[in-house]
């Protein structure tokens, strides 16, 4: 699946959004990515999950036996990469703020584990992600998304795998450039900025 391929499902679901978008991260931007919308059609999302396995290099597919994502955002695409690559899928969630491994779910000291997002823009919930994961005994090995919209700059302390990068600029809150500025922000992921 090539790069236009990628951005083609997104248009196809209404999930490539213009405007004033206020990340997860708190930093601000003129285009959003709604992995939600792109992940809503099941054959789209089993697409997209074995476009990116074929992407992931064959020795960490050898060694891997589950996928983690973080809950909202990486649910559907961690399972269905989970499910490409023949693992297991898991998830860390935020009950307290936190990311924690709950749910019955359980790791062996030491298992190989993929981190999955949907989106990573600076990395730091999949750093903290990835802390949940040590801390339940688990090594994550590499660590994949959708989109890199962190213009390769996200270091996520793993290798990493995106499907697409896209260099989309981000502001913070107090730089916006002025057509920016001018637009109502909108908040439209599932985490508080």
């Amino acid at each position: 699946m090539t790069d236009d391929d990628v951005l083609a499902e997104f248009r196809a679901a209404e999930a490539l959004l213009e405007g004033h978008f206020i990340l997860s991260s708190g930093l601000r931007s003129p285009r959003y990515l709604q992995c939600a919308r792109v992940l809503m059609s099941p054959a789209r999302a089993e697409r997209l999950a074995v476009a990116l396995a074929a992407k992931i290099p064959a020795d960490v597919k050898a060694q891997v036996t589950a996928v983690i994502a973080p809950a909202m955002g990486g649910l559907i695409c961690g399972y269905e990469l989970a499910r490409a690559l023949g693992v297991d899928s898991m998830f860390v969630e935020r009950p307290t703020g936190t990311f924690e491994l709950r749910r019955g779910f359980r790791l062996a000291p030491g298992q190989k584990v993929l981190l999955m997002e949907d989106v990573v823009t600076t990395g730091l919930s999949s750093r903290e992600a990835i802390a949940a994961v040590e801390a339940a005994g688990g090594k994550v090995i590499h660590a994949a998304s959708l989109v890199d919209r962190s213009g390769g700059k996200a270091d996520l302390g793993v290798p990493f795998t995106p499907l697409i990068r896209l260099d989309v600029p981000s502001y913070q809150p107090d730089e916006l450039p002025p057509e920016l500025d001018a637009l109502p922000a909108v908040k439209p992921g599932s985490r508080a900025a």
